[in-house]
């Protein structure tokens, strides 16, 4: 094949998406906290801070793999200036491996600071002053919060007793034979029994029949639970010959995992429960639980529960918990959360109905916030005043809406309907980032509309010619 010809233009337009995002983050705080995860002086110079964070914006705003990722900013000039390379390279600047490394380094806790810093950085430059008040009088509530809770699926099977039994049961068949393998002692009389072929018989007996009875899935059941007893004794005895250090980090985890895993449920079949606390649902994923909400298409869900606030379009994600909880509890917490980033109460809090007990009801009345929703009590006889309080429920209802559409867009657009990351550290790196992400389009929008305002204001003062070195000189400065 003839050798294509190369081109390349230098010049960058000033209007890319990905030179004004990189105009927005404040990379020097990226800096610092990506620098205390490296405290010895030796081995390999690190990537920069703005390498590894810029390439995991990329990946969540256009919704790749970690190898689609690395492909995209080998092939981008933008994106390559974006993460800071001073020129243009046609290789990839580092392998997909280390984007779970990049993961691991920025936490979420990590992402919402710098996320608070881009919006306090952005409300700086479009909040005109003009309270005149006293400086000595406490401040008016202003602004509404919106709040409400989501849960972010896993990337799991769904998880059955039956179902989990088996993989537990698989799972010690494999570190027996491992063990066994490698035993220090050759002498020893005689591998220990798995009969894995009748537990799998058994298994296969109630997957492949469409409609089982109750009595012959708890005779299955009780098989797999004892076959998993019988291989975690016998992993008990092989210990004496073989070290348990011969297996895998990720097999001697697992293995662990198991351990609990039969001691639910067992707990659960010998006391005919259903469910238990810290429910292990997945093997590989000990850290998801299920979380009920009751939900049309899915009464039950398997991830992280989230709770975010939105302030005026922004997004701040308040709770990441793998744990179910009541998010009626968060309210309190993400109106203090409000009250710490203006410096003032909201006016109103538009929440659903879990929301509105009698502890958050005080509260918002203490501090004179009006809460979304119908009073306590009968409703009035006047017919004028009823009307009035459900146009205010209607209305209130219809800002919520906002907030069901955050989710949406989380949901929808970065792919936030179920996460296929499997450590947890990672998973909920991954959630912050989408809420920082769809932030920065917010701030993109918000850096626009200054220029614009600029812009206006600057023609009914003057022409436009007699001002074009000013919008020309304003106009790098939104850049930098």
């Amino acid at each position: 094949m003839a050798n294509l010809p190369y081109f390349l233009d230098t010049t960058l337009k000033a209007d890319n998406r990905w030179v004004k995002l990189s105009a927005l983050i404040p990379w020097s705080d990226v800096e610092e906290v990506y620098a205390v995860n490296f405290t010895s002086q030796k081995g390999p110079k690190a990537i920069s801070a703005r390498a590894a964070f810029g390439a995991l914006i990329i990946q969540v705003k256009l919704s790749l793999t970690d190898e689609e990722t690395i492909e995209t900013i080998a092939e981008n000039p933008y994106m390559q200036y974006f993460i800071g390379l001073e020129r243009y390279e046609q290789k990839a600047p580092f392998d997909s491996s280390m984007m779970t490394h990049f993961r691991k380094r920025f936490n979420a806790q990590d992402i919402k600071d710098i996320d608070e810093l881009l919006h306090s950085a952005t409300r700086e430059k479009s909040d005109v002053s003009d309270d005149d008040s006293d400086d000595d009088q406490p401040p008016s509530n202003k602004g509404s919060i919106i709040v409400d809770a989501s849960c972010v699926p896993a990337d799991i099977h769904y998880p059955t007793d039956l179902g989990l039994l088996n993989k537990a049961r698989e799972k010690t068949e494999d570190i027996i034979d491992i063990l066994w393998s490698n035993r220090s002692n050759i002498d020893e009389k005689v591998k220990p029994r798995t009969y894995r072929e009748a537990g799998r018989k058994s298994f296969l007996s109630i997957v492949l029949q469409k409609r089982a009875s109750k009595k012959k899935r708890h005779l299955v059941l009780k098989k797999q639970l004892n076959s998993v007893r019988r291989n975690l004794s016998s992993i008990n005895e092989l210990k004496k010959y073989a070290d348990l250090s011969l297996l895998q980090s990720n097999l001697y985890r697992d293995l662990l995992v198991v351990d609990t895993l039969y001691q639910q449920q067992q707990y659960m079949y010998d006391n005919s429960l259903m469910s238990v606390n810290d429910r292990i649902v997945s093997i590989h994923q000990p850290h998801v639980r299920p979380i009920v909400r009751g939900k049309a298409g899915a009464h039950t869900e398997f991830g992280a529960k989230i709770s975010i606030s939105v302030v005026d379009g922004w997004s701040f994600l308040d709770t990441i918990n793998f744990d179910a909880y009541n998010e009626g509890s968060e309210l309190i917490s993400q109106i203090e959360q409000y009250k710490d980033r203006f410096g003032y109460y909201p006016e109103s809090a538009h929440a659903d109905k879990i929301y509105r007990n009698k502890v958050n009801r005080a509260y918002c009345k203490k501090h004179n916030i009006r809460i979304s929703g119908p009073s306590l009590g009968r409703p009035p006889k006047d017919a004028t005043l009823r009307k009035g309080q459900k146009e205010i429920q209607r209305q209130d209802e219809a800002v919520r809406n906002a907030v069901e559409g955050r989710f949406g867009v989380a949901k929808r657009r970065y792919k936030l309907d179920r996460i296929l990351t499997k450590l947890k550290g990672s998973s909920e790196s991954l959630i912050a980032l989408v809420f920082m992400v769809m932030n920065l389009e917010k701030a993109i929008a918000c850096a626009a509309f200054i220029y614009l305002s600029f812009i206006n204001t600057f023609r009914r003062i003057t022409s436009l010619v007699q001002v074009s070195s000013q919008f020309m000189l304003f106009k790098a400065l939104i850049i930098q």
